[in-house]
């Protein structure tokens, strides 16, 4: 932590409150999204409310430690890559801010009226309106403002879920009815209670509840968590570039990789000099040395790969590199990286050749895609903490309010193992998804499925946050970058 004591008091400043914004923000994720995985244990009885909200802050702080950085860097790498090579300068530290700022308040306005909306529609809400702002304020075209294909397959991925939420919980409930159709799984708490004398559901009805609220909780932490990874990690490189540009634990072999990959790349692309020489510029006169001011293009490739090459060519850990040349080489690393997906989507190749690209950029890509134990840890805690506090409002939504009858055991069982399954099938292909929005959908599918109706009121309210949150926050994150520019960056 010797940095922080090297760093002018403006730069301290700004860099705690900044971390403060994200680990308020995964605080308030915390409240906001959890209340959704244990709405249904609580509902049902299956656990009692305190001893649920723990256990369920434990599984997510669990999933934060162990769920990884791929959803992190599919949220950072919405952003254009030329605003991420240079977060270094007051735009990209007002950029933070602001889709913080936005992301907090959408929150906490929707969790206030008791709405299950989606932190993670909130937050790529955010990301996508800072940079159509920034698009605004510069030469960047709207095209290039955002990284529109990355946006695309989370827009799917986003869409997708709830539908598979609805679909699948509908069905397995259909499923239990005729397996069971008579069982007392079908009942609610309190005919239960009314018939039964019992305040608690059948045994195996209960551990299936509570084992699947601790899956969506652990699931949750894993996916949402990386999200405030991300945007720590955003924070970091663009106040102590010198220090967090790179990862300075990453290891003699890792960095030998890194440089074989560059060797590598470049064999590759002169294999393919007939198909990409024009594409990628390969051999052209005047394409040798970088410009002055460095930007990512792909007729740039071949002078960033002879650059690359030569800075990491003596180097045995990047802790040997200056301050600056490690804010070069993360330049060179991104850029490459940009050209890759580019070439990749061009039809000059193959599908093993393109495989081998992509292995390639991956190889390179690691350098700068990590986060330290100190990050994953402090987001767990952020995240779990959040969890304990301010889930009264949304568990009474999901419990009562979907539906025209309350949830009967049977329906909280197929809604919470599909949500499990569902965000865990996100996480393997580092995606994000609403947990929000595929546990609300799984509900809605097991009420229509058990022809019990749901309250039109309710279900339109949620159908409308979630229509309403990515223009709302593009708009409110928009503004906020717009005005935020026009009066502190220079």
């Amino acid at each position: 932590m010797q940095f922080l004591l090297d760093l002018d008091t403006y730069l301290l400043v700004s860099l705690g409150l900044a971390l403060a914004f994200v680990l308020a923000f995964e605080f308030i994720n915390g409240f906001h999204d959890t209340a959704n995985a244990v709405a249904t244990v609580i509902y049902t009885k299956a656990m009692p409310p305190y001893l649920a909200v723990f256990a369920s802050g434990v599984f997510n702080f669990l999933g934060v430690l162990l769920g990884g950085v791929g959803v992190a860097y599919a949220i950072v790498h919405l952003l254009p890559v030329e605003l991420l090579i240079d977060l270094e300068t007051g735009r990209g530290l007002t950029m933070v801010f602001s889709l913080l700022g936005a992301a907090i308040l959408w929150n906490l306005g929707t969790w206030y009226f008791g709405i299950p909306a989606s932190s993670s529609h909130t937050l790529i809400g955010s990301i996508l309106g800072v940079g159509l702002a920034n698009a605004m304020l510069t030469d960047v075209t709207v095209a290039d403002g955002v990284n529109w294909q990355k946006a695309i397959d989370i827009g799917i991925s986003l869409l997708l879920s709830p539908l598979a939420g609805f679909s699948v919980a509908a069905l397995l409930l259909l499923a239990l009815k005729l397996w069971k159709p008579v069982s007392t799984m079908h009942a609610t708490p309190d005919l239960r209670k009314e018939t039964h004398g019992k305040k608690h559901p059948p045994f195996w009805n209960r551990l299936t509840l509570v084992l699947s609220a601790m899956a969506v909780s652990f699931v949750h932490g894993s996916n949402d968590g990386q999200k405030g990874i991300g945007l720590i990690m955003l924070v970091l490189i663009g106040i102590v570039p010198a220090q967090f540009a790179l990862n300075l634990e990453s290891s003699k072999y890792e960095v030998a990789r890194a440089r074989d990959a560059v060797t590598h790349l470049s064999e590759f692309y002169e294999e393919k000099h007939d198909v990409l020489a024009h594409y990628l510029a390969l051999g052209k006169a005047g394409r040798s040395d970088l410009p002055n001011e460095f930007k990512c293009d792909p007729q740039q490739t071949e002078a960033t790969l002879n650059a690359l090459h030569n800075a990491l060519l003596e180097i045995k850990t990047f802790s040997d590199l200056t301050p600056q040349a490690r804010v070069d080489v993360r330049r060179y690393l991104l850029c490459l990286d940009d050209s890759a997906k580019k070439v990749l989507k061009l039809n000059h190749l193959n599908s093993a050749e393109k495989k081998d690209l992509d292995r390639l950029r991956k190889d390179l890509a690691g350098s700068t895609e990590y986060a330290p134990f100190e990050v994953v840890l402090a987001v767990a805690l952020a995240l779990g903490l959040g969890t304990m506090v301010g889930w009264k409002r949304v568990v009474l939504t999901v419990g009562e309010k979907i539906g025209k009858q309350g949830m009967t055991y049977a329906q909280g069982m197929s809604a919470q193992v599909t949500a499990a399954m569902a965000i865990g099938m996100a996480n393997i292909f580092s995606l994000p998804v609403s947990t929000t929005h595929v546990l609300s959908s799984g509900v809605a599918g097991t009420m229509v499925a058990n022809r019990s109706g749901i309250q039109k009121e309710t279900v339109t309210t949620i159908l409308l946050a979630w229509v309403m949150t990515l223009p709302a926050t593009i708009f409110l994150s928009a503004a906020i970058y717009y005005v935020a520019n026009m009066f502190f960056v220079q």
